[in-house]
């Protein structure tokens, strides 16, 4: 299954990507929750009533008419692992890493798949880094690897995206991290038993067509699993937590010279059995603003 969070004619929901349509899982099942957060905490009857609403013939709405939302709107936390392909890591100048090297981004950078990315007037350093993404779908802690997969809902894609030289003012690199709209996420959780080996998935980034990344995820240092038994051995992980399991080589700070984003930028990021992300980079407004409440 394909979940999408979606907004059409004034009202956000839940769907089920299926071709060019999205599948309106409220109009075939009242009972089901409007958000991913609540849906994935409903757990295996949640899935069940979102199938029978499939099978009622629910509205199919054109994708084309449809905003996708951050297939997660607010995540209760949005991890990320650093330096987890090794290319990547030597393009950066570092070894690869004993142990995953984890940051968080805040949940207020969330951003839709489709949605404009704010280049900031106090920094001239805005970089992409294509990832897959994992949704946590179970609350668990000590997950063993070999018991991940029980407890991820499914998988998505997450543009990092990374003020380069506010991220190294701090060794935790949360400020350079999780600017406004830095964080675009979707456009659909792919469930487990659709996507299949998670650790055999193409991933590309082309800015403005031009590729910029060309990996796949079987070159992850700490796969999936792995990570998550890093994680929940510290804290509770909870449904809808969304991690971003770190970029392959190809980013533009690695460049000679850099080549950091501008505005009328188009970033694409392509993970096979996904889809894709594309976000016009703009500049942001100049000038304090008081953030609208949704």
């Amino acid at each position: 299954m394909r979940l999408v969070s979606f907004s059409f004619d004034g009202r956000a929901g839940l769907g089920v990507l299926d071709g060019d349509d999205v599948i309106d899982l409220y109009a075939g099942s009242p009972g089901v929750p409007a958000d991913m957060t609540t849906f994935l905490s409903a757990g295996a009857d949640a899935l069940v009533q979102a199938q029978l609403a499939v099978d009622r013939g629910a509205a199919r709405l054109p994708a084309a008419n449809v905003e996708f939302l951050p297939v997660v709107t607010r995540p209760g936390k949005f991890l990320a692992v650093g330096l987890n392909y090794a290319e990547h890591a030597a393009e950066s100048g570092r070894e690869p890493p004993e142990h995953p090297t984890i940051f968080n981004k805040q949940v207020s950078c969330v951003n839709g798949p489709y949605a404009p990315v704010l280049l900031p007037a106090e920094s001239q350093a805005v970089d992409y880094e294509g990832e897959l993404g994992i949704v946590i779908g179970e609350r668990c802690r000590r997950v063993t690897a070999a018991d991940a997969p029980s407890v991820i809902a499914g998988y998505t894609i997450v543009n990092d995206v990374s003020v380069r030289d506010w991220q190294r003012r701090t060794p935790t690199w949360t400020m350079g991290k999780s600017w406004d709209t830095h964080g675009p996420c979707g456009p659909c959780l792919v469930t487990p038993d659709e996507i299949g080996d998670p650790h055999a998935l193409g991933i590309r980034t082309f800015v403005n067509g031009e590729k910029r990344q060309d990996s796949n995820t079987e070159h992850l240092i700490f796969n999936c699993f792995q990570i998550v038994e890093h994680l929940s051995t510290a804290f509770t992980l909870e449904p809808g937590d969304v991690i971003a399991t770190g970029t392959p080589e190809g980013v533009g700070v690695a460049m000679q010279p850099p080549k950091y984003l501008m505005a009328g930028d188009i970033v694409r990021i392509e993970v096979d059995g996904i889809g894709h992300l594309e976000n016009e980079f703009v500049a942001e407004p100049q000038g304090s603003a008081v953030a609208e409440h949704h």
